[in-house]
């Protein structure tokens, strides 16, 4: 095609401007969003809207899947330059509004340099061609794990950019559709609802839809030899669950029970907050549970071992469940904000267990009393929790957010009596449905309910050094210094999750106990 001298002319220009503003940019480094526990992760000067991420599986899961991620933004300020969260991945091209873009790599940061610079309000449609690498998985850095029969992801906290590019922050949560496709013989599963299957040959594409915004941390894909199981919950909920499809029926009486639990989780915080749930087994040894949006995920071993008492197993159920409200629908507005997930969820997994056969939820309150002092020295407060160990990103998820953070609600409940805790649990999920939400929110919400300011309350509980008087247990105690039960630390492997005090040692299988007490991620 021939261009006419005044379009020649203008496209050499426009040329030179980018060349020019190109040059006149600082080098690439990696940003962040300020979160103080991972300075380097989220991005500013854009707000996500939507992902489209399509995936190309081989069936070899040591091969890197070909992959492109469309994501879809508003910017927020001026943009000359933008950053992605993205690594372990080969980028191919990188797209802006349709027109190729320059990129590097800083860090673990793809830096993008678009055509012509953005002003703040424009949209922002980034497509990236790349690969993306399950190799190096399964050594506590998340993202894609190899599993007996295939893949799946677990992107908590700061591993989905090992997936895909992203704005890796749960600040930033949006609408996901996934066009995975796969071997015939595999089934695909994905977070939200199913849209469409189509075979191409040897091949089939499955395509999955999200209804409500989420996390990139919450991400969830499942490629294997699998079984889909289907069941009713509460008003016409559809819950399936994914399963080695070996396993099936083995696991059924554990599944069967998931309706009833979303049941026992809504009548005390309300409706269940996504368009579907469900459980899924994967044939891999992680050490953790995972409440991936609508799918949470299990170790297999954690239903077949046979080791752990019926009533733990149940009570991890219900803390992942949990997690579709506190920390999936509602996520944390900074990973200091973690207590909060880990915190509410802890709480329903006890007071399950404690209703069905476990032990009372006032004894493992008031050994995490004993213990809060000793977790604090070791991993800062609830709600400024220190950072996590040099390259393990989960050493974030200690006792302190599991039962220590357990304990604050507690206290917050003998301060303002049963009715109004209620009123406060339900009012958060209600009021911050489908979004993010801080220490400080939490905080005004309780003191808007209770009707009078818990600031100075809520303040020695979340970032005092050590554990304030626990209302109306004068008796409770502080253990000393070098009481050795459940020690803090970071975890031993790469789990959360290991069975509260009550459980003998002797009941809990080799492999499990690898992380602090509390039922799961």
């Amino acid at each position: 095609m021939l261009l006419t001298t005044r379009r020649l002319r203008a496209a050499l220009l426009a040329a030179a401007s980018a060349t020019l503003v190109a040059a006149a940019l600082p080098a690439p480094r990696p940003l962040g969003v300020g979160d103080r526990l991972f300075p380097t992760l989220g991005n500013p000067g854009y707000d996500v809207r939507s992902y489209d991420i399509g995936f190309d599986y081989s069936g070899d899961n040591k091969k890197p899947l070909t992959a492109t991620t469309t994501l879809d933004a508003t910017a927020t300020s001026r943009l000359d330059r933008f950053n992605l969260d993205f690594t372990h991945g080969t980028v191919r091209s990188v797209r802006v509004n349709g027109a190729p873009a320059a990129f590097a790599t800083a860090g673990q940061d793809l830096v993008v340099t678009p055509k012509s610079p953005l002003a703040a309000g424009d949209p922002l449609r980034v497509t990236v061609r790349h690969t993306s690498d399950p190799n190096g998985d399964n050594n506590g850095t998340g993202g894609w794990i190899r599993t007996s029969d295939g893949l799946v992801m677990a992107n908590q906290a700061d591993a989905a950019h090992r997936v895909f590019p992203c704005d890796d922050h749960p600040d930033d949560k949006a609408y996901f559709t996934f066009h995975v496709t796969a071997p015939k013989k595999l089934t695909v599963v994905a977070n939200g609802e199913g849209v469409s299957r189509t075979a191409q040959g040897p091949d089939t594409t499955w395509t999955y839809r999200t209804r409500h915004p989420m996390a990139t941390e919450l991400a969830q894909v499942s490629v294997g030899d699998s079984a889909v199981l289907h069941r009713t919950g509460p008003h016409g909920l559809p819950v399936r669950d994914v399963v080695p499809a070996a396993d099936a029926k083995r696991l059924e009486p554990w599944l069967k029970k998931t309706p009833g639990m979303i049941e026992w989780m809504e009548k005390r915080v309300g409706r269940y907050p996504f368009e579907d749930y469900g459980v899924l087994v994967a044939g891999a040894d992680t050490g953790f549970e995972l409440e991936t949006q609508t799918l949470s995920l299990f170790e297999r071993n954690m239903f077949t071992d046979g080791g752990y008492p019926a009533w733990y197993v149940d009570s991890v159920l219900v803390h992942e469940l949990s997690h579709q409200w506190f920390g999936d629908s509602v996520s944390p507005h900074r990973w200091s904000d973690l207590w909060l997930n880990e915190g509410h969820a802890t709480w329903y997994e006890g007071t399950y267990a404690e209703e069905h056969g476990g032990p009372s939820f006032e004894s493992r309150m008031r050994e995490a009393y004993a213990q809060s002092d000793g977790w604090r020295a070791a991993g800062g407060p609830p709600a400024r929790p220190k950072a996590p160990e040099p390259g393990q990103a989960i050493s974030i998820f200690r006792p302190v957010v599991y039962d220590g953070s357990a304990l604050v609600l507690y206290a917050l409940r003998q301060e303002v009596g049963a009715a109004v805790f209620t009123r406060i649990e339900r009012d958060w999920v209600r009021e911050h449905r489908d979004a993010s939400a801080s220490t400080a929110d939490f905080t005004a919400l309780a003191s808007r309910d209770a009707g009078r300011d818990l600031t100075s309350f809520l303040h020695t509980w979340l970032y005092g050094a050590k554990t304030p008087p626990m209302p109306g247990h004068p008796d409770w105690r502080p253990a000393p210094a070098a009481h050795p039960a459940q020690g803090p630390g970071k975890p031993a492997r790469t789990g959360k999750r290991q069975p509260p005090a009550a459980v003998p040692a002797s009941a809990a299988p080799a492999g499990h106990g690898a992380a602090p007490a509390g039922g799961g991620a």
